[in-house]
């Protein structure tokens, strides 16, 4: 059963299903999973901070996480309106917002790693494919086109061969070679196999959040003809 749901974009304008809190976006007013959503809170300075992790202080107010919902409601002055004061919306908030994501990501991938749940090196990988034991395979986004083909090939030829018990197994290029490096504390990471686990699970989920902010469609606004020529958004 559905709790009382509030019209409000803040922390308490939310609602509870059987898949988790839904909250309403502050821009398009559209009901969503949390998930799909990035949390801002009023910083120091009155900045408007993004809590990527929905732990900071402060009324949250929520919108639809994808760049293109962000920067919108930079430019609508949405945070303003939402926090009920005068707040100072960053023109780059968006990518600020993008950095975040990725360093969530890269955080739960350096777990994972200390965790003993990833394998590296070409080699490696291609040996765990083999035994049809990851969850994700990860290449470097500067990897070469030879080896990123050899190892995709070889997890399409098992996958064509598990047919009758079908397994998801991500394919993951969105960090650069330095950035795996530094997460993994170790050199020359361009290949490698995530193996399961709760560590590995958090990680494809953070991982679901940035592609879903890079790769996000079009957003469709609520407005009424008055508002949308002046940019104000509207139930």
């Amino acid at each position: 059963m559905l709790a009382v749901t509030q019209n409000n974009e803040l922390d308490g304008g939310g609602t509870k299903v059987a898949a988790g809190v839904q909250r309403h976006c502050a821009l398009t007013r559209q009901l969503l999973p949390v998930d799909d959503m990035i949390r801002f809170v009023v910083g120091p300075g009155s900045h408007v901070v993004p809590d990527v992790k929905r732990k900071l202080p402060g009324r949250g107010l929520w919108v639809t996480g994808t760049r293109e919902a962000i920067a919108e409601a930079v430019k609508r002055n949405v945070f303003a309106r939402g926090f009920k004061q005068d707040v100072r919306a960053s023109a780059d908030l968006a990518g600020t917002a993008e950095q975040m994501l990725e360093r969530s990501a890269l955080d739960a991938l350096a777990i994972t790693g200390k965790a003993g749940r990833l394998v590296t090196g070409f080699a490696k990988v291609e040996a765990a494919i083999a035994q049809d034991d990851i969850e994700a395979l990860i290449h470097a986004s500067d990897a070469s086109d030879d080896g990123t083909r050899k190892l995709n090939a070889a997890l399409a030829a098992l996958q064509r061969k598990m047919a009758e018990k079908p397994r998801e197994t991500a394919t993951i290029d969105l960090f650069s070679g330095g950035q795996l490096d530094l997460a993994l504390n170790r050199p020359n990471v361009v290949h490698a196999a995530l193996l399961g686990g709760p560590g590995s699970e958090t990680f494809l989920a953070r991982v679901t959040r940035l592609r879903r902010f890079r790769n996000s469609p079009a957003i469709a606004l609520k407005t009424t003809p008055a508002d949308g020529a002046r940019g104000q958004v509207t139930e």
